[in-house]
């Protein structure tokens, strides 16, 4: 019988090695990027409800970009606090900014794909790129490092939405840690043409490609996915590429509690099961080999079988997965993430086999 297990557990490991040789590889071995301004006209879109503090931080870091043409599209998605109140303050301040007023529709209720869809139909200009409420960007040239990876074909950019870094907090590492393997995850895929997801805190495409697939239509019933489900619909081998530049990147105040963040991951693990057939099957292929393989791991060195095979097998997957990962956290300027990778990865695991279970048994809450 353990032999077998042996076997399987070889097998687990191949599918481990496939992924961050084969597909992670792609993102974590790949060269600089380089930003040569294109000077498109952009308008840049935030959806607000109940925002007040966070946007009286950030959206003059929006603002006061350095681009030479583009506005700042503000959508109130009927907010209860004082987030209208200052955004039409700010309309008043800033001449490129545009305010778009949502009320509460009865059959659209609640649902951010409304807001967003009345804020991308007002915009002036033909380029799009979007960030949340609670985001800023790293640098004044946000908008020139994400618009310069535009081309005539490639008219989606999928770009990185990191979280601030708080000190002595393991909760910190566990976050920031999942948000690298994340965007290591649909960076790689975009690159070997088969772009999955992007993240609404960093996402740019030409206007024309949300009205190619009518805009939110064919998922406007599910409450969260106004970026993956969206991408994952309209993104593909030709019109899709990546910016990693560390200009391009914004960051977002992370969750102060573990109770906190697992809401928000149960949101977007609860959205991933309407990603296309291979999209799931993918994701959950590594998923699955990433738990078997630490229960194969313990189940052979616990009987002592082939151990020193099992030990050398161990060191192989750490030692690629960890360069890999490493690699690719210092592209995206999150060194001290591969120091803990072999923690915060049994963590991480912990936790969505938590979030899996208690989905099935209720429903997460989405845009408040």
């Amino acid at each position: 019988m353990l032999i077998y297990i042996f076997y399987f557990f070889i097998a687990i490991v191949a599918v481990q090695l496939f992924y961050y040789l084969g597909v992670f590889g792609k993102f974590a071995f790949a060269k600089p990027q380089h930003v040569k301004p294109k000077n498109l006209p952009v308008s840049v879109i935030v959806c607000a409800k109940n925002e007040e503090e966070n946007v009286k931080k950030y959206i003059p870091l929006l603002a006061q970009q350095d681009y030479p043409d583009f506005e700042v599209v503000l959508i109130d998605d009927a907010s209860s606090d004082e987030t209208l109140e200052v955004f039409e303050e700010f309309e008043k301040e800033f001449s490129n900014i545009r305010l778009v007023k949502v009320e509460n529709n009865e059959a659209f209720w609640g649902n951010k794909k409304y807001a967003l869809t009345l804020g991308i139909k007002a915009a002036k200009k033909d380029y799009l790129l979007f960030t949340d409420a609670d985001c800023f960007p790293s640098s004044k040239d946000w908008i020139t490092s994400m618009t310069s990876q535009f081309t005539m074909n490639k008219t989606i950019v999928l770009g990185y939405g990191g979280y601030e870094k708080v000190e002595r907090s393991f909760l910190n590492k566990i976050i920031r840690f999942e948000t690298v393997l994340t965007a290591i995850q649909y960076f790689s895929w975009a690159k070997m043409g088969l772009p999955y997801m992007g993240v609404g805190r960093n996402l740019a495409y030409k206007k024309e490609e949300f009205f190619n697939v009518n805009g939110f239509i064919d998922h406007i019933q599910i409450r969260s996915g106004d970026d993956d489900l969206f991408i994952n619909q309209a993104a593909n081998k030709a019109n899709t590429t990546i910016s990693y530049t560390p200009e391009s990147f914004t960051y977002s105040e992370p969750k102060k509690t573990y109770k906190e963040w697992f809401t928000q991951k149960r949101r977007h693990i609860s959205t991933a099961e309407h990603y296309k057939f291979f999209d799931k099957m993918q994701l959950g292929l590594f998923f699955f080999s990433q738990l078997f393989f630490f229960i194969l791991v313990i189940v052979l060195l616990a009987f002592q079988f082939q151990w020193i095979a099992v030990l050398a097998i161990l060191a192989t997957r750490y030692t690629i997965a960890w360069t890999v990962v490493g690699c690719s956290a210092g592209k995206l300027k999150e060194k001290d993430i591969k120091i803990w990778f072999p923690v915060v990865e049994i963590a991480l695991i912990l936790t969505q086999i938590n979030i899996f279970i208690t989905n099935i048994f209720s429903k997460p809450v989405y845009w408040k």
